[in-house]
């Protein structure tokens, strides 16, 4: 029988991907890179190609007035550069420079390193079955 107080398991999930998410976070920060723009500049790799606005947005599930602002800090850095779209005319995209595929390169080291430390306080033979579980809870039934 579950004895755990009602919203104990909801609120033990929350603060637990919160901790996880500070600890990213100061993880990439002394690259000058946030989860956010990691993400944008992670979905722009994996494309191969410049991706129009809001392609771009969609890909990182948020509306296009905060992908425009992203981009904005990201430009600003000098990690992408807006160009036309040669196929719609009145589409932009962001196009990946070579600073933006460094630092990606970087913080994928820096998440990489993050996540085995994270996964080395389970024992060896529960890690596979957590990365299980937690797709379990992910997923739609």
């Amino acid at each position: 029988m579950n004895d755990r107080a009602p919203g104990a398991t909801a609120y033990q999930v929350l603060s637990t991907l919160h901790a996880v998410e500070t600890r990213l976070e100061e993880a990439l920060e002394p690259l000058g890179l946030s989860l956010a723009k990691f993400g944008a500049l992670a979905k722009l790799v994996a494309a191969g190609e410049p991706l129009p606005l809001r392609t771009l947005a969609e890909r990182c599930a948020c509306v296009r007035s905060n992908i425009t602002q992203l981009v904005d800090r990201l430009e600003a850095e000098k990690l992408v550069v807006r160009s036309d779209d040669p196929r719609d005319r009145r589409s932009i995209r962001a196009e990946l420079t070579q600073e933006g595929r460094s630092r990606h390169a970087a913080g994928l080291r820096v998440i990489e390193k993050a996540e085995r430390a994270l996964l080395s306080r389970l024992p060896p033979e529960q890690q596979d079955s957590f990365m299980t579980q937690l797709a379990a809870l992910r997923d739609e039934p």
